[in-house]
């Protein structure tokens, strides 16, 4: 027996939790290869002067490690509160519309989105409630749901993964679901909702009692005219709008997670969060970034002109790429996505298959990692026994 067998053997043999029996912990390769475009980070070193200032922070922070660091993370909630002001502010100039102006009291962080989730739906979910989300969309929402023994519901998708305001208003109604999210840019397939989408899911979820999360980990990565479902606050306690600084900021190392919602909702996620979740490390490093929002902000421009790119480049090679608004690119026409896989490894490029036929996800990187999976990826659909195939 092997050594992962008779582990294995072991796990099964402790007391375990019957939903928890035969699953496998969420994950993704973590393979030494010249460009990692699998898990959507930034492919771009952190700035120096940023790296700087976040050193400075967590060596000032490290002086008072006796202690515990602020319960309410009060800073941090105010910088992260100003920085979406910015970025409302913007969305208001470009739509003609009074800038939504939010404070530290509408502000809350976790170690990661992660935990951010887990605390919602500690509060508005738990046993003998459900969660719905929107397949496919982000494997974890399921995994979210068991951790808090709350019963998952798959909502469906029209055509090309597509979602219209009737049809989510509608299933929100016949399920009646006690938390619903809706991804937006939507991981795996890197589509925006239509704000109508939001707008009627919220209307369902008046009759039906139901939390609406719009998860926007990868907001900043937009296309022009689209504006983040922040702008849907006012007059709306149910709805909760999430953030991270994972993606746009590079701080995937740093787990640093948000939302933006009603203060009763941050009143409602202070019942069940652990005291001190954030550490004065996580808070301080989180804190020198935010000062750090435009230089870090410089990369995001460069990372959505590569992915703009490959878009352009799959379409050249008979591929099916989804238009995109994140920082990552889901593509189709492929008559064998293991193969194809195999083969991006092989030349030192690592993608996701994210379980999908005929489909692969690619995070834009640098332009040089960017040049290599196109490289890589023209010569596969040059091979004629590989080969492509036009269908979605």
């Amino acid at each position: 027996m092997s050594e992962q067998q008779t582990r294995t053997s072991r796990l099964a043999a402790l007391p375990l939790r019957d939903e928890l029996r035969g699953q496998a912990p969420y994950g993704a390769p973590q393979l030494a290869v010249p460009a990692m475009l699998n898990v959507n980070e930034t492919t771009y070193d952190v700035p120096s002067d940023v790296v700087d200032a976040i050193a400075k922070e967590v060596r000032r922070a490290a002086e008072s490690l006796n202690r515990y660091p602020d319960r309410e993370f009060s800073l941090l909630r105010q910088k992260l509160a100003e920085y979406l002001n910015r970025e409302l502010a913007r969305d208001a100039s470009d739509f003609g519309a009074a800038a939504l102006q939010l404070t530290g009291e509408h502000i809350w962080a976790g170690n990661g989105s992660n935990e951010v989730m887990q605390h919602i739906l500690q509060a508005f979910a738990g046993p003998g409630r459900s969660v719905m989300s929107f397949p496919p969309t982000y494997s974890m929402y399921p995994l979210y749901a068991r951790g808090v023994y709350s019963d998952y519901i798959a909502g469906t998708r029209g055509p090309g993964y597509t979602q219209t305001p009737d049809d989510v208003a509608a299933q929100i109604r016949a399920h009646r679901p006690h938390v619903v999210i809706l991804c937006s840019p939507n991981n795996p397939t890197g589509t925006a909702l239509d704000l109508a989408v939001v707008e009627a899911a919220y209307e369902a979820a008046l009759d039906t009692e139901t939390m609406v999360i719009v998860d926007e980990a990868y907001g900043e990565f937009r296309q022009p005219g689209r504006p983040s479902a922040l702008t849907l606050l006012p007059g709306r306690p149910q709805l909760i709008v999430t953030r991270t600084m994972s993606k746009a900021f590079a701080l995937a190392g740093g787990r640093l997670g948000y939302l933006a919602a009603a203060p009763e909702v941050t009143d409602a996620l202070r019942l069940v969060r652990l005291p001190y979740h954030l550490s004065a490390i996580t808070q301080a490093a989180a804190c020198a970034a935010l000062d750090h929002a435009a230089d870090l902000m410089a990369n995001v421009e460069r990372i959505k002109a590569q992915r703009d790119r490959i878009v352009v480049e799959l379409r050249g090679m008979g591929l099916d790429p989804y238009p995109s608004d994140s920082n990552f690119v889901f593509f189709g026409g492929l008559l064998n996505e293991k193969d194809a896989w195999q083969h991006l490894l092989d030349d030192g490029v690592l993608v996701r298959d994210v379980g999908i036929p005929g489909h692969l996800r690619v995070t834009a990187g640098t332009e040089e990692e960017t040049t290599a999976f196109l490289t890589s990826l023209a010569r596969l659909a040059e091979n004629s026994t590989a080969g492509v195939t036009a269908e979605r």
